[in-house]
């Protein structure tokens, strides 16, 4: 793992010579590079969530550094005009330093992103280390701001609660399966009973959430989710399903056609190496299009 961890850091010879790789997936390492991305996304009737890639910051300049690039990506999005709003990690914001200074640099980016058209924060969820953490600043965070809200992951044990609370508080929550490598004590580990855990949460959410947002791009799961809708006539505009950038467009074209709402997470910057693996190790098909973009002109 330490020698993955060298290969895939953004100062190596792989991330400084190789991210033509990741195209597909990371537009550029430049805010600009994200709006242009948006820009046609928003032409194909999409919206998006922009987000600067890295996480794990043990130092306070470094955690500093990375909210003034989302002052800086908020003031970018408001000029060019794109639809999309931003989607934080909350350990590139500091939590491994300390809840608190965390909690001051997102209240710094919610205040920012008041004046944008979309106002609207997600706080990503990492691995379950910091779970409870990420939970407990989010509800600080949204005693104060309402445009925050955080992802849960379908394949821990704790979710259904932990949508409840959400739910209950009004909050707007991004469903997804769960991509860290966690142990059976706390996560679900085969896939029918991920998809049915899934399935159940998607459903309470739909019916009692807050405009969640439905990420996935397992097919079974979309359709289940549009024949959930249709049979208890929840209108397109009452959610949106959520997929990344480079993740089955073809699908992602469809479902726009079909007249609902999808948001693209763009992820953009040098630490790009770390998510074209992981996206890479998710499915053969994306390997397939990594390895062809070395022979394409």
């Amino acid at each position: 793992m330490a020698t993955i961890d060298r290969l895939l850091a953004p100062d190596s010879v792989f991330s400084r010579r190789f991210f033509f790789l990741a195209r597909r997936f990371v537009p550029g390492d430049r805010i600009e590079d994200a709006i242009a991305a948006v820009r046609r996304l928003n032409e194909a009737g999409m919206t998006a969530t922009l987000d600067f890639l890295g996480e794990d910051v043990t130092d306070p300049a470094a955690a500093a550094a990375t909210r003034d690039t989302y002052l800086r990506m908020l003031d970018a999005i408001a000029d060019a005009g794109v639809r999309s709003n931003v989607s934080v990690k909350l350990t590139a914001m500091g939590l491994l330093i300390g809840e608190v200074f965390a909690l001051e640099n997102l209240s710094a980016i919610l205040v920012r992103a008041r004046g944008n058209a979309d106002p609207f924060v997600r706080i990503d969820m990492e691995g379950s280390s910091v779970t409870e953490a990420t939970l407990r600043v989010f509800e600080r965070a949204y005693a104060d701001h309402s445009n925050v809200g955080p992802v849960l992951q379908a394949y821990l044990k704790r979710t259904p609660h932990d949508v409840e609370r959400c739910v209950t508080l009004g909050a707007r929550v991004r469903l997804c399966k769960g991509a860290y490598s966690e142990p059976a004590e706390i996560a679900i580990k085969d896939m029918p009973t991920i998809r049915r855990e899934y399935l159940k949460l998607a459903e309470r959410l739909l019916q009692s959430g807050n405009y969640p947002g439905i990420a996935t791009h397992d097919r079974r799961l979309i359709e289940a989710v549009k024949e959930f809708v249709r049979t208890h006539s929840i209108a397109p505009d009452r959610f949106e399903f959520q997929m990344l950038y480079g993740v089955r467009p073809e699908l992602q074209r469809a479902l726009v056609r079909d007249g609902f709402r999808l948001r693209i997470y763009v992820p953009f910057g040098t630490h790009w190496a770390g998510y074209f693996y992981r996206r890479v190790i998710e499915r053969r098909e994306n390997a397939f299009f990594a390895l062809s973009s070395i022979f394409s002109k």
